[in-house]
């Protein structure tokens, strides 16, 4: 049932993004000069002819917020934030309902402006209720955001919330990457006992949670637990880091989530 609910959630993500439009000019401008020209192209080695087939789709109409979104993606892949935004400003003065909670998640995750992101998110919520992009709600990204503010208080708050709402009301759903980011604020208070449990419950759903176990064992050591057996919760959490396991989002490829945890060479 649990798997069934998750992937539930991820259809109706993906659906948000893919929402058909009533705009059937739009719609042959972005088929002629995204799919049959852009896509023909690989942005990560032909960045100047995937952006030329856009260009040529917004001189025919500017208003297509759709080309100006896929002009900005391929910058916040290679880490150009400042050029990506420009023109994913544009998507979203095109078309704030479709683009304004992807650009909050880009502030959040990608160009760490994190009171920008705030204000897009608040806004998302005033105007279309607290919904989803990327998997998780306009509050979730909002409790990272007041992480990196060390305003711990505020994203205890926003993930005790969360988990709380998709456990009742998305068919007893738990996630484990909204646990990890409950047990972090927990960390961060120093509610350790607290904390500890909720990392247990993200490593039951995902044993190999590197992270997790990680911060698990910090919490151990300010505990006050002997340094062999602290020692050796590390050593497992390298192992499956080592394995490939870490903090499990689409965009991990991109970019380092905030307190992912990042094991250098021994």
């Amino acid at each position: 049932m649990k798997n069934i609910t998750l992937v539930l959630c991820l259809f109706f993500t993906a659906l948000s993004f893919a929402q058909v439009s009533t705009n059937k000019a739009h719609d042959a401008i972005v088929e002629e000069f995204l799919t049959n020209c852009a896509e023909k192209h690989n942005y990560v080695f032909e960045m100047s002819e995937w952006q030329s087939c856009l260009d040529q789709g917004l001189k025919k109409d500017s208003t297509v917020a759709y080309l100006w979104q896929q002009k900005a993606m391929p910058y916040f892949k290679c880490k150009k934030y400042e050029v990506g935004m420009q023109y994913l400003d544009k998507a979203v003065f095109y078309n704030k309902e479709r683009w304004l909670s992807y650009r909050a998640f880009i502030k959040c995750i990608f160009a760490h402006t994190y009171k920008d992101a705030i204000k897009d998110f608040e806004e998302c919520i005033k105007l279309y209720g607290n919904s989803y992009v990327m998997d998780h709600t306009y509050s979730f990204y909002m409790g990272i955001c007041y992480l990196q503010l060390n305003e711990y208080e505020k994203a205890e708050k926003l993930f005790d919330d969360y988990v709380a709402d998709i456990y009742k009301n998305r068919q007893n759903l738990e996630h484990p990457t909204a646990y990890f980011y409950q047990g972090i604020a927990k960390y961060e208070l120093k509610k350790w006992d607290e904390a500890i449990a909720i990392f247990d419950k993200a490593i039951k759903i995902y044993p190999e949670f590197s992270d997790a176990k990680y911060y698990k064992a910090i919490c151990w050591l300010k505990q006050g637990k002997p340094r062999e057996e602290v020692v050796a919760l590390v050593g497992v959490a390298r192992e499956d880091y080592a394995k490939g396991f870490s903090i499990n989002e689409d965009n991990t490829i991109y970019e380092t989530y905030p307190y992912q945890k990042k094991f250098t060479k021994q």
